[in-house]
């Protein structure tokens, strides 16, 4: 089940954006390095992990700032076309 529960702003938009990207090509990245390039694949890692944290603390402070209704099992989503924001959860 998808419901709509709010929307954030275009500056709100933009920095959860670039932080999807940036886990998303951290992710790729991660995949192709070999850990036998160990200080590469450990910058990867470290930085995909601070990617990561970012990425939740954006969701954690834009929920407490909007109240986005939540359920158990479910997760918000961001639409980037129209920063619609939606609850997705297991009907």
């Amino acid at each position: 089940m998808k419901k709509l529960v709010g929307k954030v702003t275009e500056a709100e938009k933009q920095e959860i954006q670039a932080l999807f990207e940036r886990r998303n090509g951290l992710t790729e990245l991660a995949r192709i390095v070999t850990p036998t390039d160990e200080a590469l694949y450990e910058k990867v890692v470290a930085d995909l992990g601070r990617t990561g944290t970012r990425f939740q603390d954006w969701w954690n402070r834009m929920a407490e700032k909007y109240q986005w209704e939540s359920r158990d099992n479910g997760n918000w989503e961001i639409d980037f076309q129209t920063n619609d924001i939606y609850l997705v959860y297991p009907e």
